[in-house]
């Protein structure tokens, strides 16, 4: 694969259709349910990044072992984050085991470093979410309603899947939220008054106290 990257932290040139998966993953339940549907190739040395995709991003993978473990994934994604060249996407195995970790790994990672995170329930659920994120990347312009929208798919995943995870709003009033406010400034700068007649008082006081605790 052309264009290494030093450090793991650079630009890799990852054509359509492609992912280039560290070495680590070879034989797991997730690089398997990827084989055969997307062309996956092995790199040893890509740490701190699990998976590169095309169109220069990739995907930081934090098992539910690494959420209860404590907060030794900080690092790594701080080191994506500080790189200029890549937008990283935070994929967390959010469980019954590490649910009570998530909040935590929630605010650090959109609140605090800006960056997206979608919540898995289990890594056949992240091979199907990285094998749709790279289907939709080799999609004509014309094709794509989410380039048509000029807003890329991570984007409109993670900041759905962020206002679900949130305490009271779940999949039904998440999209509520987001069509009176369509980012999560907005809805963090938005009082308990403005919620109110989105969602009502309880859940109003539960989006509130979340942007407000984080701060």
């Amino acid at each position: 694969m052309e264009g290494k990257p030093p450090n793991g932290t650079g630009p890799m040139h990852v054509p359509l259709g492609h992912v280039v998966a560290n070495e680590k993953w070879r034989g797991s339940q997730l690089a398997q349910e990827m084989q055969g549907k997307v062309k996956l190739v092995f790199e040893a040395g890509l740490t701190p990044v699990d998976f590169y995709l095309p169109s220069r991003s990739c995907i930081l993978y934090v098992t539910e072992a690494d959420l209860v473990a404590g907060n030794g994934y900080r690092k790594r994604l701080v080191r994506v984050r500080n790189s200029s060249s890549l937008q990283g996407i935070v994929v967390v195995e959010k469980t019954q085991m590490s649910e009570q970790y998530f909040p935590a790994i929630q605010k650090f990672t959109v609140l605090d470093l800006g960056m997206v995170l979608l919540p898995v329930a289990s890594q056949m659920e992240a091979s199907c979410l990285i094998i749709q994120l790279v289907q939709e990347q080799t999609k004509e312009p014309s094709k794509n309603p989410f380039l048509r929208k000029k807003r890329p798919l991570i984007s409109e995943l993670s900041l759905l899947r962020t206002v679900q995870q949130i305490p009271g709003v779940g999949k039904v009033k998440a999209p509520l939220l987001l069509q009176k406010f369509p980012s999560l400034q907005q809805l963090s700068n938005a009082s308990i008054q403005d919620l109110e007649p989105v969602v009502g008082q309880a859940v109003a006081q539960h989006v509130h106290a979340f942007f407000t605790q984080s701060r």
